[in-house]
């Protein structure tokens, strides 16, 4: 008699159906990046050199690790820098993207137009608009008169109101953070598109019943949004943290400078080194980051 085949279960099913969506990345990570990726950390241990037969590898153990770590002037200075950057810019794109979200989420007559602005952003950092040529007028309007004119006219608001808070009595650590953000409200803006509409999918996933049990038992919309909208998207509030994190450290300073030592000063090993040496500082970041957030994450 043969046995009757068991049923899956809704988790099993779900499962499957999770390693099916990661699968094409998987592929694509076996056969496209894991021998680049195997290949890097054997040049960071080594010195290459070219030659007309081919490419010679010297090990040098953690030489090249210990110049860039000791010996080499920017990419400490780099390093720290894009991390400081990457701590203050991360809280303030997930809270603007949250808010804006909120916002786009209500009804109001423009409502669709509103959505398109606030996703230009993707749209200008996509590879079609950011490898137009430099010397294209809106990128140059972008880069010259967004830095000189409209870069000192925020200078002298963000003093203004550093001046108004100080005196109202803030903290100067929580002043010069707001004060920060109004500086840098261009970068903020231009790197929440993506996040706005991972949580204006999510607000729109929640069910309309559980604001009207809330509006009946008496909840303000400030209670329903900390009791019912904020644990219902705080799964999205850790991927759109994971992703302004890696986001922030994908194209930076520190980039820059590992191309211009593999590139420019054609030394691949010291490359290498740094490279995984800044892989590194952001798995720990991402780790830690990742361990507090999910602990304050509620999944239904």
């Amino acid at each position: 008699m043969l046995l009757k085949k068991k049923k899956m279960s809704l988790e099993e099913r779900k499962g499957l159906w999770g390693w099916a969506f990661i699968s094409p990345w998987i592929i694509g990570f076996t056969l496209l990046f894991a021998v680049p990726l195997l290949q890097s950390l054997r040049y960071s241990f080594s010195k290459l050199t070219l030659s007309p037969t081919g490419i010679n590898l010297e090990f040098l153990g953690i030489a090249n690790y210990e110049n860039a770590l000791t010996n080499n002037v920017d990419f400490n200075k780099t390093l720290i820098e894009v991390v400081v950057n990457m701590v203050v810019n991360v809280p303030l794109i997930v809270i603007f993207s949250l808010f804006i979200a909120t916002v786009l989420n209500q009804q109001f007559r423009g409502r669709m137009i509103a959505r398109a602005i606030f996703f230009l952003p993707v749209i200008l950092a996509s590879g079609v608009i950011s490898s137009i040529e430099s010397g294209d007028f809106l990128q140059n309007a972008m880069m010259t008169g967004g830095e000189e004119d409209t870069g000192n006219l925020s200078a002298l608001k963000s003093f203004e109101l550093q001046r108004l808070l100080l005196e109202a009595g803030l903290n100067e650590f929580i002043v010069n953070y707001l004060t920060g953000a109004v500086n840098r409200i261009y970068e903020i803006v231009s790197a929440s598109g993506v996040q706005i509409i991972i949580f204006l999918a999510g607000l729109q996933s929640i069910s309309p019943q559980l604001y009207e049990v809330a509006k009946i038992e008496g909840a303000t919309s400030y209670e329903s949004f900390w009791k019912i909208t904020l644990p219902m998207i705080s799964p999205l509030i850790l991927t759109n943290v994971i992703y302004s994190v890696i986001d922030s450290f994908t194209d930076n300073k520190m980039t820059t400078l590992l191309r211009a030592i593999a590139f420019e000063n054609f030394d691949y090993g010291l490359s290498g080194a740094m490279s995984w040496i800044y892989f590194l500082v952001i798995s720990v970041i991402l780790l830690i980051s990742a361990f507090f957030i999910s602990k304050k994450v509620f999944y239904q």
